[in-house]
């Protein structure tokens, strides 16, 4: 019998081995499902051109090892934003997105992570900011059509470290391809940062959570803590998510060879998981 929910292995808490090799470690690590990263190098964003035959391979490996692909995490999205003035680079970014969605369909994966920012590197304008509003309403199409959404994750700058600001364009956009895929531990952060509640945050999107990505931060800081030593309030996050539909998660960290293991980190929230489940069947 399947659990209540899934729970996915972001593919940097494990080292740069053989997609064998990752997907048996999640495996072996009680996941449900790994996400992949397309990230700005040009060895992670080469998967987008894959060939056909590259795609069933992977895809079949994927069927063999009862392991699926469960998410993309389209991280390029920094060096080649959605809003970026340099067209060359925004026209990149666009092409990496929509190559990315159709990766997604061909791999099985139900969601693609798009950065919530219109630049990242550059300044922002109202002009960066109308180019993003335009070019995610043309990615959601393209989405649509290949039957993928499209998540917003909520980032560590101010353009949309929020659901709430997130939620000004999923509302514009108004598709059922085009939702929100906040990240606790950056939301955290904002909320210290204004003095608000992320939890209350995360109820702004309801109707609107495809998943959620469970990272530890604190103020000042976004990447690469471990979890225990930042101010995030999973179980709070998690049991809120619970109550608004959500039932898809990811752990987020990176891999260190001192530090905790996909199995530890599985454990640590699978218990929460099923504590959330129990109490709220």
């Amino acid at each position: 019998m399947r659990k209540a929910y899934a729970l996915g292995l972001y593919e940097k808490a494990m080292p740069d081995v053989s997609w064998r090799d990752k997907l048996m470690t999640a495996k072996e690590a009680g996941y449900d499902f790994v996400e992949m990263s397309i990230d700005a190098t040009d060895k992670k964003i080469s998967r987008v051109y894959s060939s056909k035959t590259e795609r069933d391979r992977m895809a079949a490996l994927c069927r063999e090892l009862e392991m699926p692909i469960g998410t993309l995490n389209d991280s390029a999205l920094t060096k080649y934003s959605l809003g970026n003035p340099d067209p060359e680079k925004q026209a990149r970014g666009m092409e990496i997105a929509e190559q990315s969605i159709y990766l997604a369909a061909d791999l099985g994966a139900r969601l693609v992570m798009i950065p919530g920012y219109d630049v990242y590197y550059e300044p922002h304008t109202e002009e960066t900011e109308a180019m993003f509003a335009e070019n995610v309403g043309r990615l959601t199409l393209k989405a649509a059509a290949a039957g993928v959404q499209l998540g917003f994750e909520t980032m560590e700058n101010e353009f949309m470290n929020t659901v709430e600001k997130g939620m000004k364009y999923v509302s514009a956009v108004d598709s059922n391809y085009l939702q929100m895929y906040p990240d606790i531990g950056n939301m955290t952060n904002a909320a210290v940062m204004y003095g608000t509640d992320p939890v209350a945050d995360l109820r702004l999107g309801k109707g609107h959570l495809a998943a959620l990505h469970l990272k530890e931060t604190s103020p000042g800081h976004f990447r690469e803590l471990p979890y225990g030593t930042g101010h995030v309030n999973f179980e709070a996050a998690i049991a809120a998510a619970w109550e608004l539909g959500v039932r898809r998660f990811v752990t987020e960290f990176w891999y260190k060879e001192d530090g905790e293991s996909p199995a530890e980190v599985r454990a640590r929230f699978g218990g929460i998981l099923d504590r959330t489940a129990g109490e709220r069947q």
